[in-house]
C-alpha cells in the first residue's frame, strides 16, 4: 500500500513539475527571447525567427514542426518518446499560444519606455506591434538563460524529454558515427545562425549561444542539485589512519580496495570515497600528514546515488 501511495505521489509531483516547467518555457520564449529576436536552438528558436520574418504565432509554427518530428522520430527510432514528452509538447504549445495572444511580444526587460516610434538609434522594433524599445541585451540574455534552464530542468526531472529538434539529432546519430552531444550542438548552432541570415545582426547568434550556455548550467543545477561532490581515489601504504580520519573526523564512509602496482608488482591499498567539497578539502589537506607518499586522483561527480546521498530510483 505504501509503495503504491508513494508511486502515486511521485507521479503527482512529476506532473506538477511538468506543468510548471512548460509554463516557464513559454514565459522565457515569449517575454524574453522573441522580443530580442534571438533563437537559442530548438523548434521554438526557429519559430521565433519565422514569427518575425513571416508573421504567424510562435506556437503554431512550433507545433507544426513538433508533431511531424515526434511521428518521424517514433517511426525511425521506435517508441522512445513517452507520454510525458507528448504532454510537455502539448502544454508548451498551449501556454505559448495563450501568452502570445494575451501578452503579445512585448519585452519585460528594456532600457527605457516602449515608444510608438523610434526616436533614438539602437532601438529594436517589437515584432508585429509597431512599437520600439531600447534593449538591454546582456541582462535579458542572462534572465532568459536562467528561465529556460529552470524550465527544461523541471521538464527533465518530471521524466519528460525536450523533443523538438533533439529528435533530428537522434535520427542523425543513428545513421552517423557522430556523438549525440555534438549533433545537438550542430543543430542548435545552425538554428542560432538563422538570426544572422534573417536580421543581419552578428550580436543575435552570439547572445543566443550565451542563452544556451547559461541554460545548460542551470539545467545541471536543477537536475543534479547545487551541491558539488568529489570522488577521491587514494592509493596508500597507510590505509588505516586515512580510514579513521574519514570515519571519525569527516563522518563519512568509503570502500577499501586492494590493487597491484604495475611497475614493481607490490600490493597496494586504494581507498574510494565520495565527499562534498568541504570534506574533500579537509581530507586532501590532512593527507600530507597521514601519508605524504599517497597518490590521489580527485574527480567531479555529477550524480551520486545510494546510502548517504540521493536514493536509488525505485523503478
Amino acid at each position: 500500500m505504501n509503495n503504491a501511495q508513494n508511486k502515486w505521489q511521485r507521479e503527482v509531483v512529476a506532473y506538477i513539475l511538468l506543468i510548471i516547467g512548460s509554463a516557464l518555457f513559454a514565459v522565457g520564449d515569449v517575454m524574453f527571447v522573441n522580443p530580442y529576436l534571438m533563437a537559442p536552438g530548438g523548434t521554438y528558436g526557429l519559430s521565433n525567427v519565422l514569427n518575425t520574418v513571416w508573421p504567424w504565432k510562435i506556437s503554431l509554427y512550433a507545433i507544426c514542426m513538433d508533431i511531424p518530428l515526434l511521428l518521424v522520430g517514433t517511426w525511425i527510432l521506435g517508441p522512445k518518446f513517452g507520454i510525458k514528452t507528448i504532454i510537455s509538447t502539448a502544454l508548451i504549445f498551449v501556454f505559448t499560444f495563450v501568452l502570445e495572444s494575451v501578452w503579445g511580444y512585448n519585452p519585460v526587460i528594456h532600457d527605457g519606455e516602449i515608444a510608438s516610434a523610434a526616436s533614438t538609434s539602437g532601438m529594436v522594433q517589437i515584432p508585429h506591434d509597431g512599437g520600439w524599445f531600447q534593449p538591454d541585451y546582456f541582462l535579458n540574455t542572462v534572465v532568459a538563460g536562467i528561465i529556460y534552464g529552470i524550465a527544461i530542468g523541471l521538464i527533465f526531472r518530471s521524466g519528460a524529454t525536450s523533443g523538438g529538434s533533439d529528435i533530428i539529432s537522434m535520427i542523425l546519430h543513428k545513421y552517423t558515427k557522430i556523438s549525440l552531444g555534438t549533433l545537438v550542438m550542430i543543430v542548435d548552432s545552425i538554428i542560432t545562425l538563422t538570426t544572422l541570415v534573417a536580421f543581419g545582426d552578428i550580436r543575435l547568434p552570439i547572445y543566443s549561444v550565451i542563452v544556451i550556455v547559461i541554460e545548460g548550467k542551470v539545467i545541471d543545477m536543477v537536475v543534479d542539485g547545487v551541491k558539488t561532490y568529489k570522488t577521491m581515489l587514494i592509493v596508500t601504504d597507510n590505509p588505516e589512519s586515512i580510514r579513521e580520519f574519514i570515519i571519525k573526523d569527516i563522518k563519512r564512509s568509503g570502500t577499501c580496495l586492494t590493487g597491484t602496482g604495475l611497475y614493481q608488482g607490490n600490493e597496494r591499498k586504494m581507498i574510494y570515497v565520495t565527499l562534498d567539497r568541504a570534506g574533500m578539502v579537509k581530507l586532501r589537506s590532512e593527507l600530507r600528514h597521514l601519508d605524504p607518499n599517497a597518490f590521489v586522483n580527485i574527480m567531479n561527480s555529477s550524480e551520486i546515488l545510494g546510502h548517504g546521498f540521493r536514493a536509488l530510483p525505485t523503478e
